[in-house]
């Protein structure tokens, strides 16, 4: 009995010996999967004839990168563009043709370090659908602003909410030094793009509104424009009721001091942060109850608000409001802003009966940035 169980044991012990010895032996048989090929896919879909002249190059790529994106019409003729910043189409640099043929092509390396390339040939639509709803770049290319100038884009017509995130995903903003920020609709007619604080003096910003061909509702938007502008120095103006002063600041540095008089209590002035929006060296102003020609006119709002000479109410600046909204200034004082400011400076009011309706004007500083984000 004893014979017996020393054998069982034994082989038990080599059996255990044999598993651990073939252990490495059975992983070092074990071989990797070899590296993956890029496996590329590309919109418009190849044959499509309906396509946009918005379009873009959709790209969609497992196992590997995109290293070049080309994009020519029929007879060869190449088009230019840039990928966007996340890769996942590429944008032509204007609004391709009507009715024309274009074959894109794209170059993608995988895992196994190979390039794959796929095209696809499609066509443009040959004009667009419904009605063409117009809009404006409220830039001047090559202009120079003031620190506050939002990227404005206003349209013609409202925008309905559905196609809002369409329109912004067509507009684009660069900024050097960059300064990243974020769109924001005020109402259908005018959507705004400012960074979280004022420019930096001397930023240079490109916008385009690649908007031509764009679906807007029934109808389309009608323009593909870009603009280059300059931002300027800072130069900011404080308005204050309580005191019935205004202040301009130059940078940090308080550079000129003036009397107002603000919109008496029946037609007051608006509280909040807008911005120059025009210099005009004169302004005919027309109400119900008047009509006057103003000089040095630098317009705050939409509803008529205005920085001006007023002469005749000069022995009331400083002391009392008694105009219909507008901020009154001497003439000297009047001249002196009009000469020194840039469309885009920042104006805020305070102390007020009344604040600033939003999109009444170019209003997007009057809002903090949480709240600014929530909508773009």
């Amino acid at each position: 009995m004893r014979t017996l169980r020393t054998s069982v044991a034994l082989l038990a012990l080599a059996g255990a010996l044999s598993a651990c010895h073939d252990s490495p032996r059975t992983g070092a048989r074990t071989t990797a999967p070899p590296p993956k090929p890029a496996a590329v896919q590309i919109t418009p879909a190849a044959g499509d004839k309906t396509v946009p002249i918005s379009a873009e190059i959709g790209t969609t790529v497992t196992d590997g990168n995109v290293t070049a994106i080309s994009l020519a019409e029929s007879g060869g003729q190449p088009v230019a563009g840039a990928l966007r910043p996340d890769g996942s189409s590429w944008v032509p640099a204007a609004a391709l043709k009507y009715n024309t043929a274009y074959t894109a092509k794209v170059t993608a390396v995988g895992a196994d370090k190979k390039p794959v390339t796929r095209e696809t040939t499609f066509t443009t639509v040959a004009k667009p659908a419904g009605q063409s709803v117009n809009s404006d770049l409220m830039l001047a290319d090559g202009g120079t602003y003031g620190v506050g100038m939002p990227i404005v884009v206003e349209f013609g017509s409202d925008v309905p909410e559905a196609s809002r995130a369409g329109v912004v995903k067509r507009l684009f903003v660069t900024s050097d030094p960059p300064q990243p920020g974020a769109w924001h609709w005020f109402g259908g007619k005018q959507v705004m793009y400012r960074p979280e604080h004022y420019w930096q003096p001397g930023t240079k910003i490109t916008a385009r509104k690649a908007l031509n061909g764009v679906s807007i509702g029934d109808g389309h938007a009608d323009e593909d424009l870009t603009a280059t502008v300059t931002i300027g120095r800072k130069l900011t103006i404080d308005i204050d009721n309580a005191t019935k002063q205004l202040q301009v600041h130059s940078g940090d540095e308080l550079v000129r001091t003036m009397p107002v008089s603000l919109g008496k209590s029946s037609t007051p002035s608006s509280s909040g942060t807008t911005v120059i929006m025009s210099r005009e060296p004169t302004a005919l102003f027309k109400t119900p109850e008047y009509t006057t020609t103003v000089q040095y006119a630098m317009r705050l709002t939409w509803g008529g608000q205005y920085i001006h000479a007023a002469p005749w109410s000069v022995g009331d600046q400083g002391v009392r409001n008694v105009s219909h909204g507008c901020t009154n200034v001497s003439t000297d004082n009047a001249r002196w802003l009009y000469e020194n400011v840039l469309v885009g400076d920042p104006v805020t009011t305070r102390n007020t009966e009344v604040g600033l309706d939003p999109g009444d004007g170019w209003t997007a500083w009057n809002m903090s940035w949480p709240d600014y984000q929530k909508e773009a």
